[in-house]
């Protein structure tokens, strides 16, 4: 259970959390069930200053996970800081160390069980803020990165697998991916969504942020299936920064290639920050967020 005040920290730990990038003064571990029925998940919840209580972002992670030996990439916690300057408590959801697992990345089975697991991780989160006296459980969003992008797709579906039954009184009032994976019409229906291919279809608004080099998640069928959407009354819409490649949200990260994993054209992702896309972004995705978890400006 979170409190209301941010506990100390040792100074090893504030020392390691520097380096990963995560703010850890601000950052407390709490643990809750997946409603995957088997999994006791592991999160950070960061609280912004002032009075609870507070609205809240879920982040789901990237294939990658949420970052070396328990710590956070500075990815997520730049984001959890901004998010945090606009007002939102965070709670960055870590869906691989508690199943034994690294990194999912390239590896079949593994991402099949990501895509089935990942949005009752989803929605366990979002239990679990609801529980807490410190937050706003009718002003709680959704965001994801490359896998945990489309994972927030498959979650805020209308028959997602991840909903529990009855759902929740307060079901997740908006949703951000960035450069999501599944982001078409072959993955967005059944196995891992209960609806019919041509029938998804959601009543929380989602923005979508691309990147239009983005050689590991790439944009144009993504751009087709949210456009098909929006053609259908959905509510969802999409930017496609056109110089931007893959994680272009990360700080400080130069354009490069990773080792891995190798896609099926044979060639390896491009990854680096994108600067005006990010400045974008960081603009965009709270203005975003306030707007519709009615955010009072700070």
């Amino acid at each position: 259970m979170c409190g209301f005040t941010k506990p100390p920290l040792p100074l090893f730990a504030l020392v390691l959390s520097a380096w990963l990038g995560v703010s850890a003064a601000l950052a407390e571990t709490v643990h809750f069930d997946s409603l995957d029925g088997t999994t006791r998940l592991r999160g950070l919840l960061q609280l912004p200053d002032g009075p609870p209580p507070f609205p809240a972002a879920v982040f789901l992670h990237g294939c990658s996970g949420l970052g070396f030996g328990g710590g956070v990439s500075a990815l997520y916690s730049s984001w959890a800081r901004r998010l945090n300057d606009a007002g939102l408590a965070v709670l960055m959801v870590d869906s691989v160390g508690p199943r034994g697992m690294t990194s999912t990345c390239g590896f079949r089975e593994a991402g099949r069980r990501m895509y089935r697991d990942r949005p009752k991780d989803a929605y366990g989160a979002l239990l679990h803020l609801q529980s807490l006296p410190v937050i706003r459980p009718d002003a709680i969003a959704l965001m994801g990165w490359s896998q945990g992008g489309g994972i927030t797709l498959l979650s805020i579906v209308s028959e997602s697998i991840g909903r529990p039954s009855p759902p929740p009184e307060h079901d997740f009032k908006a949703a951000v991916a960035f450069y999501p994976s599944t982001c078409d019409t072959t993955f967005q229906h059944a196995p891992y969504t209960s609806v019919e291919r041509g029938d998804w279809e959601t009543d929380t608004p989602l923005l979508v942020l691309h990147g239009g080099r983005d050689n590991w998640t790439k944009p144009e069928p993504c751009r087709r299936f949210i456009e098909s959407l929006r053609e259908r009354q959905q509510p969802v819409a999409i930017v496609i920064y056109p110089d931007a490649a893959h994680s272009f949200d990360a700080p400080n990260v130069r354009l490069q290639r990773r080792s891995a994993p190798v896609l099926a054209d044979g060639t390896r992702p491009l990854i680096g920050t994108d600067a005006d896309g990010r400045a974008d972004a960081l603009r965009r995705v709270p203005a975003f967020l306030k707007a519709r978890l009615k955010v009072s400006s700070r």
